[in-house]
């Protein structure tokens, strides 16, 4: 079992190593604007997922393009890693985005609910006194 210091190295020098090959070395038509955001490796660094996003609508073409090329993608990181065994690749559509779109929708909401909560306070009076909270007395 490798230390957790060395498969987070590991991790980072795939992430740059396949961000490079899909950069320089893969013509394939299909793939798309893709973006390596996060290489995850086992405790024994026989695996790798790698995490993408695809900038459009392209998504199912880029994942195919991605499994053709996983053999060359594989090789390079062998040779730029140095490790005895390269690790097998798995790449996986990151649901970053999709999650950030969903956040923002929410915040939205929340921003207008406020907006219109404060709307229908103003100039409205208070439904006990103007300052609910106690204060010491002249007298104490």
């Amino acid at each position: 079992m490798a230390d957790q210091q060395r498969a987070r190295r590991l991790a980072e020098r795939i992430k740059v190593i396949v961000a490079e090959v899909l950069d320089r070395r893969v013509k394939d038509p299909r793939l798309g604007f893709v973006t390596i955001t996060d290489v995850r490796v086992t405790g024994d660094l026989q695996h790798a997922t790698v995490f993408y996003t695809v900038l459009g609508d392209n998504v199912e073409e880029s994942a195919a393009a991605l499994h053709s090329a996983r053999g060359l993608i594989r090789s390079e990181v062998g040779k730029g890693t140095g490790v005895r065994l390269t690790p097998t690749l798995e790449f996986v559509a990151d649901a970053l985005p999709q999650s950030a779109a969903q956040i923002d929708e929410a915040l939205r909401r929340a921003a207008e609910a406020d907006a219109a909560l404060a709307e229908s306070a103003h100039g409205k009076p208070y439904a006990g006194e103007a300052n609910p909270y106690r204060t010491p007395h002249a007298d104490e």
